[in-house]
């Protein structure tokens, strides 16, 4: 059920600390976290410059399709939806999720591409920053909100997750969701067990049985030294595992802001378009319209 505006959900740099020390997170790790929540509170002072929606250097023109906020309760948590509409019967839906402190509104060029070619997509203010397994549980009860309809508009049977960095986990946690026919990972992040070998992403990977495509940076800080590129090796229906040479971090988000490039290194508009270019061509493979321009069959 809607929200209340009221009231207030956690936020801030102090609830990203509490969360990452309870979570007992690398050090490395923490710093980055830190790094990037602590710039955020900068980015929400008065005076301060933002960047977003398609205002973000590097990022088309918005279509004129209709996008509406909800607020909802998910998993037990208020959270905070996107959610961009396309003109007509939409062919499949789309749920992006943001990286580490991020939001939303770094993933809204991407669902606005979607958009323009025929997809439902909402883009979610995930609720948890470490606890990605209870991310996955408010991922799986958002598609299944999307697949029986009412909330978002008519039923969408088919849905496919794209994440950026930590919330790439999480939606990987989630690909096991019926209705889920594609996962596409945006310079994933995994989280390294402490007690023992391995890590909760590749131990969760052999799982997925439906087609994967990863698209990554080179090691930087910013995505654990590349931690989730073994995930190729176990994945079942991996499709691709493209590095884009020379990407930073933030060439990932769709639009990226001074926070993510004084933290992980600058953006490229022509890197950005290769990253939205594959996500919109996966769509497109895993959710094709037939001769009429109705969504194919589900395979």
């Amino acid at each position: 059920m809607p929200t209340p505006r009221s009231q207030k959900r956690e936020s801030g740099a102090f609830v990203h600390f509490r969360q990452a020390v309870a979570a007992r997170v690398t050090p490395s790790t923490l710093l980055l976290v830190l790094t990037l929540a602590l710039a955020a509170c900068v980015a929400d002072a008065p005076g301060s410059p933002r960047l977003d929606g398609a205002a973000a250097v590097g990022t088309p023109d918005v279509a004129p399709v209709e996008t509406r906020r909800f607020d909802l309760v998910v998993h037990g948590r208020a959270v905070t939806l996107d959610v961009h509409r396309t003109t007509g019967v939409p062919r499949g839906a789309a749920l992006l999720s943001h990286g580490f402190t991020r939001s939303r509104s770094t993933m809204g060029g991407h669902a606005q591409a979607l958009a323009r070619d025929g997809m439902l997509a909402l883009t979610v203010d995930l609720p948890y920053t470490f606890d990605f397994e209870r991310n996955a549980q408010a991922l799986a009860e958002l598609v299944g909100q999307v697949r029986r309809g009412g909330v978002f508009g008519p039923a969408v049977d088919r849905v496919i997750l794209v994440g950026f960095s930590a919330g790439a986990l999480s939606s990987l946690l989630a690909a096991h969701t019926p209705g889920v026919v594609g996962y596409i990972g945006l310079d994933p992040f995994d989280r390294v067990h402490r007690d023992r070998a391995g890590a909760l992403g590749l131990d969760f990977a052999p799982k997925v049985d439906v087609p994967v495509l990863l698209l990554r940076a080179p090691p930087s800080r910013c995505n654990a030294q590349s931690v989730a590129a073994p995930w190729s090796a176990v994945l079942r229906r991996l499709e691709a595992d493209q590095l884009i040479d020379g990407a930073s971090h933030c060439d990932f988000e769709s639009p990226t802001d001074w926070i993510c490039r004084w933290a992980c290194g600058h953006n490229d508009a022509r890197r950005q378009a290769l990253v939205g270019d594959a996500l919109v061509a996966a769509s497109w493979r895993w959710m094709p319209v037939d001769s009429k321009g109705l969504a194919a069959p589900g395979r």
